[in-house]
């Protein structure tokens, strides 16, 4: 019997050139998995979208508006730089907004300001329209963003630095302002199923805080030193020396302040007197050339006076920017300056309310020109003596 062999043939050994064959072929998709785990891990580490971020992890702080987490929010440029940061233009959806940014350590104001917009009944045409707030990044990198409606012309102080004013465009702004003010000094019992609205003070009164709309209609913004006067609960944070110092009244330049409520309120009015004589000094109605755009006390102290020149020139001297004597041969601009100084009394009790400052420019305006239809509604209300329904914008 023959025996029959069997050959065990081997394989031969892998070449090198299948090496790099199959490394070639494992790259890209090992690349490709890297950058999905990278992408993933970028993902999960971004910063939040614009309301995703929880506003009210503090205790006893108002939640965040409705929706914002749906609304994605770009920050476009800078329009305005500030004592707590600076405020962007942005775009959320197909609408512009203002983002104000503060930094970590000014968290009280950002904090202040918002609850301040969250009060009942702060819906009125001539305050700034809040939308919403929220914290963005981490520890000390942290920002915090208050969101309201954006105006492309910017504050008063911008506007005047390159415009002269209309003597209609002057009582427009000043009475649109005045009654922006009043209303968020008014104690208003209801406010549309909102309960009631507190007296508030805004404490940093100046015309940087004013916003124009494209019709020049006044918009007071900027409450992150306003303070509430809620029946029953203390004022909060109400010490001294707060707000701007060229717009500080002299009650507040030598410390002697009475801790009340309408003594807070007088405050706002003596500010006021210096914005309203801003607005007159760039007004083109009088006979004779407007001066450039100079801040109140510009002339006498320059544009960064110290606490010590300031007390010198207001408290000691009682001293006031000054009218020119063309003003006086005007009309509306005698009467109006008449309001300033009332404005800006140095004895606070002596002066006017911010109600008081809006009716008296209605009437100086329909007294110097043809009546507007504001005007109009208060004539009518005085004669026929009916109590028409109020206007959609006093909420």
């Amino acid at each position: 019997m023959t025996s029959t062999a069997m050959t065990v043939i081997k394989a031969p050994a892998p070449s090198a050139h299948l090496y790099s064959v199959l490394g070639y072929s494992l790259l890209p998709i090992t690349l490709l998995s890297l950058a999905l785990l990278l992408a993933l891990w970028m993902y999960r580490h971004r910063k939040p979208p614009y309301g995703h971020v929880d506003v009210n992890e503090d205790n006893g702080l108002p939640p965040p508006s409705p929706l914002l987490g749906l609304k994605p929010l770009q920050l476009l440029e800078i329009k305005a730089r500030g004592r707590f940061g600076c405020v962007w233009k942005a775009q959320m959806m197909n609408e512009y907004v203002a983002v104000k940014v503060f930094p970590i350590q000014d968290k009280q104001s950002w904090s202040n300001e918002r609850d301040v917009f969250s009060t009942p009944g702060m819906k009125h045409d001539n305050l700034l329209r809040y939308i919403g707030a929220e914290k963005r990044g981490t520890n000390l990198e942290m920002e915090l963003w208050l969101i309201t409606e954006f105006h492309e012309r910017g504050s008063l102080t911008d506007y005047l630095k390159g415009n002269v004013l209309s003597w209609p465009e002057l009582c427009h702004i000043a009475e649109t302002m005045a009654c922006g003010l009043a209303y968020l000094h008014e104690d208003v019992p209801h406010c549309k199923g909102e309960g009631p609205k507190p007296a508030i003070a805004h404490r940093d009164f100046k015309s940087k805080n004013v916003i124009l709309r494209a019709d020049l209609t006044a918009i007071i913004g900027d409450f992150g030193l306003a303070v509430r006067f809620e029946p029953g609960k203390p004022p909060g944070d109400t010490h001294g020396q707060v707000g701007t110092r060229r717009y500080m009244a002299p009650e507040v330049l030598e410390g002697a302040i009475n801790f009340q409520r309408d003594a807070f309120l007088r405050i706002d009015m003596y500010a006021l007197g210096l914005v309203l004589w801003e607005l007159v000094s760039r007004c083109k109605a009088a006979d004779g050339p407007v001066d450039e755009y100079m801040l109140p006390f510009e002339e006498d102290i320059g544009q960064h006076p110290s606490l010590e020149e300031l007390q010198e020139i207001v408290v000691h001297k009682k001293m006031r920017p000054f009218f020119k004597d063309c003003w006086l041969k005007h009309p509306g601009l005698e009467q109006m300056c008449e309001t300033i100084e009332e404005c800006w009394d140095h004895d606070a009790e002596a002066r006017l309310s911010a109600g008081c400052v809006e009716e008296r420019i209605c009437q100086i305006r329909r007294l110097a020109g043809p009546p507007t239809s504001d005007c109009l509604v208060s004539m009518l209300t005085s004669v026929t003596n009916v109590d028409l329904p109020p206007k959609e914008s006093s909420i």
